[in-house]
């Protein structure tokens, strides 16, 4: 056995002999990660990412739209009040606040692409059965499980672009966003119909949509052993010379100092309002004021398609601009134009309403853009990630449950859309500061 391992060492040797400089250079330097080899898996993990990218936005709304547009009949069929209604359309919200703030955690353990593949499988489950379980509890608990799922996957998707394409941060999370958008208009505009096509049972028109679900979960199964990104393209790697920064590994970011991160959340929290207000109560807004139900369910997805074309060219733009605040400002100007237009001609001019709120409504691919460029590593996009959605869903708990509130008591939307005006102008001032130009690890050190 020596001998074999001696003459092995020999030939090993003889052949590094044989070779040219460059070679020997060449052979010198190979790593795994730099063979061909590693070169061609490298590329064939980015694409299933890019795709796993795609369908999981696909999927991170529909649960929700797809609600919205049923949500008369849901609530005759389950017998909700008008507040239950309401608490109805702030389970998204409380259960991203929840179940978001895991996410890093999970992440950390299993890797993010285990961890968004288990979210795609809970978002189908969920869908797939809440319709059918015959009660309201029931109904909550089934699409607390999809929200859950959804909830980790909304803060990882930062996480994962920044991982795989650090110098594309903006473009994909435009396409990321523009995805999502999608995927909220489709399931807004197509239930109803589905709804009737499938029979008129509400319960078949909610459930068809764990299909799509079930799609999300395959792109992520070959990359369920990356755990920590080892198929990632690689940086260069350079010589420490100096302390770790916070956020990096081994320096960790005391988020709750930052002023931005505070802003960010708080940004973040008001348009999250906005959208599920928007989401959960636009369409019976139109119906009340005697536009029909697959007319509204169409307004309704009028106002999520725009984030189709806006979501793709926002952040490219945003990522552009030394500061993000004008944007914000334009995009609260749309807002209040389309609540104004509700409360004085809901009916008349509905079209102009929802195209407007459709790009008030692009303030959340904006806050993801502001999200990765806040911070500098990884590792602090992750913590910014969670903490921002997090508290801003928290902070989001209360609005939609407050319109069905007024809604009920006051008879009309003149309150509940009075309320939807006030919260615009925080959202602006604080989308403001958090669109300045500095990082979270700077002001956590500070």
């Amino acid at each position: 056995m020596m001998a074999l391992m001696e003459r092995e060492e020999t030939r090993t040797v003889d052949t590094r002999t044989a070779m040219s400089p460059t070679e020997r250079d060449t052979a010198a330097t190979s790593t795994p990660e730099t063979a061909p080899g590693a070169g061609r898996t490298r590329a064939w993990a980015t694409r299933l990412v890019v795709v796993g990218i795609v369908l999981s936005a696909v999927n991170l709304r529909p649960a929700i739209t797809s609600l919205g547009a049923l949500l008369e009949e849901v609530r005759d069929g389950l017998g909700m009040s008008g507040s239950v209604a309401g608490l109805l359309t702030s389970v998204p919200p409380l259960c991203f606040a929840v179940f978001g703030i895991t996410a890093p955690r999970l992440a950390r353990r299993f890797g993010p692409a285990a961890v968004v593949c288990a979210g795609m499988a809970a978002i189908t489950a969920g869908l797939l059965i809440r319709p059918y379980l015959g009660n309201t509890a029931g109904f909550l608990a089934a699409s607390a499980l999809a929200l859950m799922g959804i909830a980790v996957s909304n803060v990882l998707m930062p996480v994962i672009v920044k991982r795989w394409f650090p110098d594309r941060v903006g473009s994909m999370t435009g396409l990321y966003s523009m995805a999502l958008a999608l995927g909220t208009s489709a399931a807004a505009a197509v239930t109803v119909p589905l709804t009737d096509a499938l029979g008129g049972r509400w319960q078949s028109g909610l459930a068809v949509w764990a299909a799509l679900a079930g799609a999300a979960v395959l792109p992520w199964l070959p990359l369920l052993k990356d755990r920590y990104g080892e198929t990632a393209p690689a940086r260069p790697r350079q010589r420490r010379t100096e302390e770790p920064h916070p956020g990096e590994q081994g320096a960790p970011l005391r988020i709750t100092r930052s002023r931005t991160a505070w802003a960010l959340a708080v940004f973040f929290g008001l348009q999250a309002t906005a959208a599920y207000i928007t989401m959960g109560w636009m369409p019976q807004i139109f119906r009340d004021a005697g536009v029909p139900a697959g007319t509204a369910g169409v307004l309704l997805a009028v106002t999520m398609v725009m984030g189709v074309p806006l979501a793709f060219v926002i952040p490219r733009v945003a990522t552009r601009l030394p500061h993000q605040g004008p944007i914000v400002l334009v995009l609260g100007a749309c807002g209040l134009a389309g609540y104004a237009g509700l409360y004085v001609a809901p009916a008349a001019g509905a079209w102009a309403w929802a195209l407007l709120l459709g790009v008030s409504n692009c303030a959340f691919p904006l806050a993801l853009t502001m999200v990765g460029m806040r911070a500098r590593s990884g590792p602090g996009v992750a913590q910014l990630s969670a903490f921002a959605q997090s508290t801003g869903y928290l902070i989001s708990i209360p609005g939609p449950l407050l319109v069905g509130v007024l809604y009920q008591h006051s008879g009309g939307w003149g309150l509940p859309i009075a309320l939807m005006t006030g919260l615009m102008l925080p959202q602006m001032a604080v989308g403001f500061l958090a669109g300045r130009n500095r990082t979270v690890e700077d002001e956590a050190t500070r």
